[in-house]
């Protein structure tokens, strides 16, 4: 498939496919004539992509990422503890920030003369 029709079924938009390619994370064929072609594993991909930008995740790691998915979810195989360990501390940073930014909120709340609002986090 083109990129259009690559765009169309992932909902991606074309500039965010080329940086994608860019950045390692697709590999088209190339015809002849310079067309990107994507096979249908490309699909997969492209979703799996957006779901670990969407956790934060910069593209450096998601290209180490992506060669260690099982299947079609974003379940990670056993074979690179590193990576786990890596994603677990990026987890504890955004909790952390999570519970900075809830902080904030309380107090913002009770400068506004919202009621505190205390959880057993």
């Amino acid at each position: 498939m083109k990129i259009g029709e690559l765009s169309r079924r992932t909902g991606t938009s074309i500039r965010a496919l080329r940086y994608y390619e860019e950045q390692g994370l697709l590999a088209p064929a190339r015809l002849p004539s310079g067309y990107r072609i994507y096979d249908d594993r490309s699909v997969a991909t492209v979703q799996r992509i957006r779901v670990l930008l969407s956790a934060g995740l910069g593209t450096s790691a998601i290209a180490e990422i992506l060669p260690n998915v099982v299947d079609d979810s974003v379940v990670l195989t056993g074979r690179c503890p590193e990576l786990h360990e890596g994603l677990a501390v990026e987890r504890a940073r955004i909790t952390q920030q999570i519970e900075d930014l809830e902080v904030a909120r309380d107090i913002l709340d009770s400068l506004i003369g919202r009621p505190l609002v205390i959880t057993n986090a």
